[in-house]
């Protein structure tokens, strides 16, 4: 794991990972909607012109055409913002896509409240649940752009339907490349073993978990942190594991509690019957304010600081 704090956009990762891979796979094409400078896919537009496609302001247009594109054999990337992305062409996601099990690849940036001061129009916090319901269609959430990169080659190696999301703001790095060489697509990493609570975070919420991680133990207690980047499939045997050799679990997203992977969790500890205290931190069925990015996430308690106070709480029942 990097110990740094070094801070590296993911969006930039991704728009390195897809000038890495158009010249791997020379099917490979991209696909934004009036975006490109904010989403990086400019980056292989700037490389690959003659395989990049820009819809304009027009995302269900590039949601079927992406579709199209895979019918033909073409590995397509489709990106805009996260609120645009799924909300927004949700019915060419599902009958194009989901049902057709095409292999189109869905990437969003500017999910979650840490879009600021956009508001509630733009701070997306229902695509995971939006799309984790569509038979066919993968989640992923990367926690960092070192991941992210990863993530995106793992995306054009595997076929079928995907939606991957990643946040607006540089983000601290989390690990080295080599400690994502072996990660998979529906496998969780465990990025902490402690005893006594167990944190499992996906996509911008990783860093505060492990952030709370040492601020726990400063007062003797340990937390595991569980980096469960795919949503769905989601790795249910690390969830029943960790929810059986420690005392509770935190799911924390920057996400719905409803529906997200707070929901997920749930759902398996209740249909294995694993009785075990238990909390998702998230944003509790509302819209969002306007304001600084760091600002709403204390608002909404999706800090460390939160996570401290949550787990230390939880234990105490």
């Amino acid at each position: 794991m990097n110990s740094s704090k070094k801070m590296v956009n993911p969006r930039n990762a991704y728009g390195e990972a897809l000038v890495e891979l158009g010249g791997e796979y020379k099917n490979l094409v991209v696909l934004d909607a009036d975006l490109s400078k904010s989403t990086k896919t400019i980056m292989f537009a700037r490389k690959y012109p003659e395989r990049f496609f820009e819809m304009g302001i027009a995302e269900a247009n590039m949601i079927s055409a992406a579709a199209g594109f895979a019918s033909c054999g073409k590995i397509p990337f489709a990106s805009t913002f996260a609120v645009f992305a799924t909300g927004r062409v949700y019915d060419q996601i599902r009958m194009d896509i989901a049902y057709s099990n095409a292999n189109v690849k869905i990437f969003a940036t500017h999910g979650g409240i840490s879009v600021g001061k956009d508001g509630a129009s733009h701070q997306m916090i229902e695509d995971l649940a939006l799309m984790r319901v569509l038979p066919n269609m993968t989640v992923i959430a990367p926690s960092d752009a070192t991941q992210t990169k990863k993530i995106v080659h793992l995306m054009a190696e595997t076929y079928g339907p995907m939606y991957a999301r990643v946040g607006r703001a540089d983000a601290p790095l989390i690990y080295t490349t080599g400690d994502v060489e072996n990660i998979k697509i529906g496998k969780g990493i465990v990025v902490e073993d402690g005893a006594d609570i167990t944190f499992i975070a996906t996509g911008t919420m990783v860093e505060p978990a492990l952030e709370a991680r040492k601020n726990l133990l400063k007062q003797g207690i340990e937390a595991s942190v569980i980096d469960m980047h795919t949503v769905k499939p989601l790795d249910t045997s690390l969830v029943l594991k960790y929810a059986k050799q420690t005392n509770g679990i935190i799911t924390a997203e920057e996400h719905s509690v409803i529906g997200g992977l707070g929901a997920a969790v749930a759902e398996t500890l209740t249909e294995k019957n694993v009785s075990t205290k238990f909390l998702r931190m998230g944003i509790k069925d509302k819209f969002c304010e306007s304001g600084d990015p760091a600002d709403l996430l204390e608002k909404y308690e999706l800090n460390s600081k939160h996570m401290v106070r949550k787990a230390k709480k939880l234990l105490k029942k």
